[in-house]
């Protein structure tokens, strides 16, 4: 659907429609120069005795601000939720400081310490800020997952509203993968409160995009069941398109390359009239029609995009269809308004102090004193009033994160893995803490019944809107019932990791939103924490709270290969801030620390975790619990905090920290190492994450204690050191300088091949083998 200008909107009260655009054009003028006086400031005014570049984006900012003035102005009300492009942040500040939200003396420090952030922020900017936005394609995809968890808390706990969720975005975010597995989702299509408006400026951040590619996305959207409305002529074309002459003008800009019409907006009047008509049957029709016009028409005309006419976007706002997602794809000039309007290389340049004074004396503003407001009693003033009061959200008071239980008092025995004991928390906590159970959601990528999560499934439902008929309920052999209803606690997504880790950072986020903790765990086969850990970050970076499960890892699933294997991500706990990242080793290991992550979410001190966990069947007496009440605590309070001794030997002469599915061989080779009359003390290490941090904290470079060093690795039993584990042995590397002592450490370090587990681990040089060998080269 293409909307024009001529369609009627909705109007303010007791003023004519032509009123409205005449207040909403000077508040857009103010904004336009609000954002562009912003990143002058950074850049040209404040002091910067290094030298380095500061950047922002004047450009990418002019070509929103149409867009945002409409929306903020006009439509947004306090329910609804915005994502802003990365590069359009100076214009939502602008918004926010003639909206009263941010006070003046923030408008000079965009890029500085303690400043406006470079993008927007839920958690650092000083203003009003939704949704944090900064890498490409992912703050796009938020209110996707933020409409998600709304209706989830909506329908739970009630009190989360029923407002839309934006997103405004460039067009060459939609180069970006994760838009699309984002779009193409199951689960989107019936969320009618998304609202995508997409700023088609037709440049990325180098080049004008050399083809015309709106068609084919229009086409993309609505195959996917959204509904398309187009903004592509203003008002003034429109009216151009009427005269004769004008279909042939319509034809001609249609047809038009980006390149071609990227090159008119730098042209003069006379080049224009040249130009434009172009060289075939059109010639001479759109000769005749730009004959008529005067050089300020014709200049203005050629750039009067949909997306820069606040009439057509009021328009386009009212004509939102709340059945189904919606796409506006709003044409708009890149830098529009700006002395570089249309330049191919205009993304990071720069205004000069010529051309900032020449554009605040088109908009009526001062550049020595930039920051002005409009006067009291004008239009503009009692606009932005009116929006600011409009917009003004209740506070929600919060409620408290439920109380987890440290223990729930189990003491596993027989054979089991970490990944099975997932599930069985899961369902004792339905028993020992229903409180706590409630609040539980789970998300997986199609891998729940894989991943250990089908008796949790069973017990809670899956969630949906609406119920659905389950058409094997009367199926004997089915094992996973799949009841799908609105109190249903497992969301269950396409194989897309992006999407799950996007949808568990929104989910760790309602205590922030709606004052509703949540208690968001998330199951990925842990080779693809990889592919998630980027829009997972963002997420925590955003104040999302979670946990992620990595499940099965390492070369440990020995039969399936190189292919699923995982390498590097049990550094990634160490490396990722704002998680606490575990690898348990036994049932009861991975019992206390998930109910230790969980006790960490749900609120502004809180934090998110990873855990992983491992498909080996290892025998749970291995653990060693202690029997005595006190001696278990100690146990679990150690476990919790990093890594406890499993085995203490008289007279140690080497010691063995091991993690996770290594444990077995480290105890192994500590008894063959014992048979040689070499003493070995073992250690299972439960969060190398933890273990480093107490280290910085004991060198005084991070808060916290470092108890928990003095309790594992005292400096009386120091003794050279072997490390092992299903992942790169630098992750343990560090915990040699604990106490000084020398080091070997073993883990994988290659693509894998398929076999036993045995196997495996010969051909990596962690079994039992390669830790006595190694233990008896330090010790010799």
């Amino acid at each position: 659907m293409v909307m024009s200008a001529a369609s009627t909107g909705s109007e303010t009260p007791g003023r004519s429609r032509q009123d409205v655009l005449e207040t909403l054009r000077a508040v857009e003028d103010r904004v336009l120069w609000l954002s562009t006086a912003i990143i002058d400031r950074a850049n040209r005014v404040r002091p910067n005795p290094e030298g380095l570049k500061v950047g922002g984006h004047q450009a990418s900012s002019a070509s929103m601000a149409s867009i945002m003035t409409a929306l903020w102005f006009h439509h947004l009300g306090a329910d609804d939720r915005v994502s802003v492009k990365p590069h359009a942040s100076p214009v939502l500040h602008a918004i926010n400081y003639l909206l009263g939200e941010l006070d003046e003396s923030y408008l000079g420090t965009l890029r500085a310490l303690g400043g406006l952030q470079s993008y927007p922020s839920r958690t650092k900017d000083p203003d009003p800020v939704d949704y944090s936005t900064g890498s490409v394609g992912i703050g796009a995809t938020a209110p996707i997952w933020g409409a998600i968890a709304r209706r989830y808390v909506d329908g739970r706990f009630g009190q989360a509203g029923h407002g839309r969720q934006f997103s405004l975005l460039g067009d060459a975010e939609l180069d970006e993968g994760a838009i699309w597995e984002a779009v193409h989702d199951p689960m989107v299509a019936g969320l009618g409160e998304i609202v995508w408006v997409v700023d088609l400026n037709r440049q990325s951040l180098d080049r004008v995009v050399p083809d015309i590619a709106a068609d084919r996305l229009q086409g993309a959207f609505a195959a996917a069941g959204w509904q398309v409305l187009t903004l592509k002529y203003g008002q003034q074309l429109q009216d151009l398109f009427t005269r004769p002459g004008g279909d042939a003008l319509r034809v001609r800009l249609d047809a038009m390359g980006n390149p071609e019409y990227q090159r008119l907006l730098r042209c003069t009047p006379e080049q224009l009239r040249d130009r434009l008509p172009g060289t075939g049957s059109t010639r001479e029709p759109i000769g005749r029609l730009v004959a008529d016009l005067d050089d300020t028409e014709l200049h203005t005309a050629v750039r009067n995009l949909g997306g820069h006419d606040l009439g057509a976007l009021l328009d386009a706002y009212d004509a939102i269809d709340d059945t189904r997602p919606t796409v506006i794809f709003a044409y708009t000039v890149k830098g529009r308004g700006l002395a570089n309007e249309g330049h191919p290389q205009n993304h990071s340049s720069l205004l000069t102090e010529g051309q900032m004074r020449e554009l605040a004396a088109r908009v009526g503003t001062d550049l020595d004193a930039p920051w002005g407001r409009f006067p009291d009693g004008s239009a503009e003033a009692a606009l932005c009033l009116r929006a600011a009061d409009r917009l003004r959200r209740a506070d929600l008071p919060a409620q408290p994160s439920p109380s987890v239980p440290a223990d729930i008092g189990r003491t596993p025995s027989g054979t089991g893995t970490t990944q099975q004991a997932l599930g069985r928390v899961l369902l004792d906590l339905t028993r020992q803490a229903p409180e706590a159970a409630a609040r539980i959601v789970t998300v997986s990528p199609d891998v729940s019944s894989s991943t250990n999560l089908g008796g949790w499934i069973n017990k809670v439902g899956i969630w949906s809107a609406a119920e659905r008929t389950d058409w094997f309920a009367d199926d004997a052999e089915t094992i996973l019932h799949w009841r799908e209803r609105p109190t249903g606690q497992h969301l269950e997504l396409g194989i897309a990791e992006t999407n799950l880790v996007g949808l568990l950072g929104e989910l760790g986020a309602t205590w922030s939103r709606w004052g509703q903790p949540l208690l968001p765990i998330g199951v990925v086969y842990d080779p693809f924490v990889n592919r998630a850990l980027e829009p997972w970050s963002f997420g925590i970076y955003a104040g999302g709270r979670s946990i992620l499960v990595g499940t099965p890892s390492g070369v440990t699933l020995a039969p399936e290969g190189g292919a699923h294997q995982s390498i590097t991500t049990p550094s990634l706990g160490i490396e990722q801030p704002g998680v606490t990242s575990y690898e348990p080793a036994f049932a009861l290991d991975t019992e206390w620390c998930l109910l230790e992550a969980m006790n960490r979410l749900g609120g502004p001190d809180g934090s998110s975790a990873y855990l992983r966990l491992s498909t080996r069947p290892v025998d749970q007496t291995l653990a060693a619990v202690p029997a005595d009440p006190v001696a278990r605590e100690r146990r679990r309070r150690q476990a919790v905090a990093g890594a406890y001794a499993l085995r203490r030997h008289e007279a140690p002469a080497v010691t063995v920290a091991a993690m996770g599915a290594m444990i077995p061989e480290a105890l192994a080779a500590a008894d063959r190492l014992a048979a040689q009359g070499i003493g070995a003390d073992v250690v299972c290490v439960t969060s190398p994450d933890l273990l480093f941090r107490a280290l910085q904290a004991r060198r005084g470079l991070e808060d916290g204690s470092h108890r928990i060093l003095d309790q594992v690795f005292p400096a009386d039993r120091a003794t050279p050191l072997v490390t092992v584990l299903d992942g790169h042995p630098h992750t343990l590397a560090f915990l040699a300088t604990i106490n000084n002592v020398p080091v070997t450490s073993l883990g994988v370090t290659r693509f894998g091949q398929s076999g036993t587990i045995q196997d495996v681990y010969r051909y990596h040089g962690i079994d039992t083998d390669s830790i006595v060998a190694a233990a008896l080269d330090l010790t010799d």
